[in-house]
């Protein structure tokens, strides 16, 4: 006790609640809980990202010559992955249920099975639907002209993008299927995501000559951003999957 005890027992103890009262225990591994997961939320996103953005640039230079994904593009990619996506990530506020959750053992893995199985399906979703508008964007989207290549680089771009904004809304729950819950009460997660969206409008529409894209039609923007939406029904189909073995292992 931080102030009925002695200061011998202040010395000898590991913890000292300052406050006397017990239940401030339980806001402390409520917080330190809430704190691990956001950090696995965050890099479960990260990871995401990186994955496919390495696989997609360095498939296609291999195979095409070129990458769909230039140094400024991926530069703002990285801008969301860790500056924005730690800020919305990492703010998300602890709940209850974090107390129902089993402790995490000192040789628990960090990336957690739970984890690797959201990554591989959102990776692997993303790296398809890539990799299909490069080899049939063209024809999807009627694009034809001297300009068809940027039109359809700004499309996987901008698809990318949304791709990431959807998945971090997706990241909120690594195991619950209701994502949106609580959502609201993070304004720092809805001003990241709101800012997302506004400046790569800005990106494509403004600032063709300096990040390598041009305007996009209604049509395109819409298709764009379902494209993207379709990952969040993905994320759902993937988290169905049984995973009570890899969490029991994961808690021994």
């Amino acid at each position: 006790m931080g102030i009925a005890g002695t200061e011998v027992a202040k010395e000898s103890a590991d913890v000292i609640i300052l406050d006397d009262n017990f239940s401030t225990i339980v806001t402390v591994a409520k917080w330190g809980r809430s704190v691990y997961i956001n950090i696995q939320k965050f890099v479960q996103f990260q990871l995401t990202v990186n994955v496919v953005a390495l696989i997609v640039n360095f498939s296609s230079a291999c195979l095409i010559g070129s990458a769909p994904l230039t140094a400024v593009q991926l530069l703002w990619v990285n801008m969301i992955m860790d500056t924005l996506g730690a800020l919305a990530l990492a703010t998300e506020p602890p709940n209850n249920d974090l107390m129902k959750r089993a402790p995490v053992g000192r040789k628990g893995n960090f990336i957690s099975n739970v984890m690797w199985r959201n990554i591989l399906g959102q990776s692997s979703n993303q790296f398809l639907v890539i990799w299909y508008l490069q080899s049939q964007g063209k024809w999807l989207f009627g694009i034809k002209g001297d300009d068809s290549d940027l039109v359809l680089n700004t499309i996987i771009f901008n698809c990318f993008v949304f791709c990431q904004v959807f998945n971090e809304v997706s990241s909120r729950e690594m195991e619950k299927i209701d994502v949106f819950e609580g959502i609201l009460d993070n304004n720092v997660f809805v001003a990241v995501l709101g800012s997302t969206v506004i400046f790569q409008f800005i990106i494509i529409q403004f600032l063709g000559s300096f990040a390598n894209t041009t305007p996009l039609t209604f049509m395109q923007w819409f298709a764009s951003i379902f494209i993207g939406f379709v990952g969040m029904p993905v994320a759902v189909a993937v988290k169905m999957i049984p995973h009570r073995l890899c969490v029991e292992r994961e808690h021994k």
